[in-house]
Order: structure tokens, then sequence, then C-alpha cells
């Protein structure tokens, strides 16, 4: 119960990993906001955290759209009384190197993944202030440390995320408000596998994600949950400013 009592935003948690952490906090004893723009895979996470004993609210959100952010925190705190947690889990990607990519494209994967954490933090920080504290963690990626190829917005992107999670921390700490920022590598969430699965051979694709990283497996859902829950938890009281690489070992080569 390393969340007992704890209010918890999750955005992107209708499936893959914000699902797992949704469940997961729910179970270390926090009520869990779901945010996301599916709506039936959103009250089916909601749905699971009762199922297990916990409590938990569906909010459709588009996180790209300020006043939708606004409506999601405000019904956060009529609801629950406060918000501690904020875990920005929401994003996407796009396969193009920057010579491929349009201009739409770009402000897209720049909107999902950069603006998305912008607008809740905006909102919701004045909150934490006003209790006396919180904790953010933010998605970045494994990206945000070495760069992938091929993958030119979502580099940028996560790479923003990351600076971003750091002026936040300094910004913030007189507050008592932490954030850092989370660096998973590749991931085995329903996207993944549905991308895997449409390769013209996806066993030898399922192969190649897994060659590139040093513990030759990607990582479940579940061990990213894990790793953000120690990040929103009292386990890293010390730590902010920080990215915490969950990666399989592929940024150390």
């Amino acid at each position: 119960m390393r969340l007992a009592g704890k209010v918890a935003i999750i955005t992107g948690a209708a499936g893959g990993i914000g699902r797992a952490a949704a469940l997961l906090f729910a179970a270390e004893g926090a009520s869990v906001v779901v945010a996301d723009v599916s709506v039936e895979a959103g009250e089916e996470t909601v749905r699971r955290i009762a199922a297990q004993g916990g409590e938990g609210l569906f909010v459709p959100t588009d996180l790209r759209d300020a006043s939708q952010v606004k409506r999601l925190v405000q019904e956060t705190v009529a609801h629950f009384g406060k918000i501690d947690i904020l875990y920005n889990n929401a994003g996407i990607n796009l396969s193009a190197k920057v010579t491929e990519t349009g201009e739409d494209d770009w402000d897209r994967v720049m909107e999902a993944n950069v603006k998305s954490v912008y607008l809740t933090c905006r909102f919701v920080i004045p909150h934490m202030i006003q209790d006396g504290g919180g904790c953010i963690v933010n998605t970045a990626s494994a990206a945000a440390i070495v760069g992938l190829r091929g993958l030119a917005a979502y580099t940028a992107s996560k790479a923003a995320v990351l600076g971003l999670t750091r002026n936040i921390a300094l910004d913030y700490a007189p507050y008592g408000i932490r954030a850092n920022a989370l660096c998973p590598g590749v991931t085995a969430t329903d996207m993944t596998l549905g991308i895997i699965a449409s390769q013209p051979d996806p066993p030898k694709a399922r192969e190649r994600y897994e060659r590139g990283r040093p513990l030759g497996r990607m990582a479940d859902p579940e061990e990213i949950a894990r790793a953000a829950l120690f990040l929103a938890c009292e386990d890293s009281s010390f730590m902010t400013g920080a990215p915490l690489i969950v990666d399989g070992g592929y940024s150390a080569e």
C-alpha cells in the first residue's frame, strides 16, 4: 500500500503501460483517474480497478486540448478533493526520418507527446502547490537518451519531455513537488505487438525487436508500471529532475 490515500491521474490508461500502471497504483492504495480518448477501453480500465477492490474514475480527455485538460483536473479535484500524483503516460509514435516527416505529422507528434505534458502540468501543479506538494512522472523514452534511427519526430518529442521535466523539477522543488522522467525501451503492448503482427514476417520482426536489447526481450507493460510506481511513491523521495531508464540495457551500448 505504498500509495495509500493518494489520488493519481494517469494519462493514456485505456491500455498498455497506462492500464498496467492504473491497476498497480490502485492495488497500492491510490484512487486512480483514467484520462484517455478511448471511452470504451478507458471505462474497462476503471471496471478492472473496481474488480480488484480499488477506486477509479474515467474522464474522457483529448490531452492536446487545454479546455479538456482543465476539465480533467477540475473533475478530479471535485471527485477526490486533491491530486497527489500525475503520471503522463500518453503518447504516439511515428516511423519517419526528418526528410520524410511532413509538417502535419510533426505537429501531431509534438502535440500528443509534448503539449499534452505541458498542459497537464500547467493545470495540475497549482493544485499540488496549494496542497503542499506532489509527484509528477513524465514518460520520455530511451530515445531521449540515445536517439533512434528513423524516428525523428518521436525522438525530438521525447528529448523535449526530458528537458521539460528537468525544468519543472527545478522550478517547483521549493513547493514540495518532485518531477522525474521515465525512459522505457520497447515494450510488449498491444500497439507494439500489432505493429509486429502487421509485418510480412512477424516472427523475424519480433526477433529484431528483441535482439537489439542486451536482455534479449521486450519489456512487459507491468515492468514499466513498476518503475512508474517507484517514481510515484516515497521510495524515490530524493529523486527529482532525473531520467529513470528501463530499456533492457539498450542505451548502455
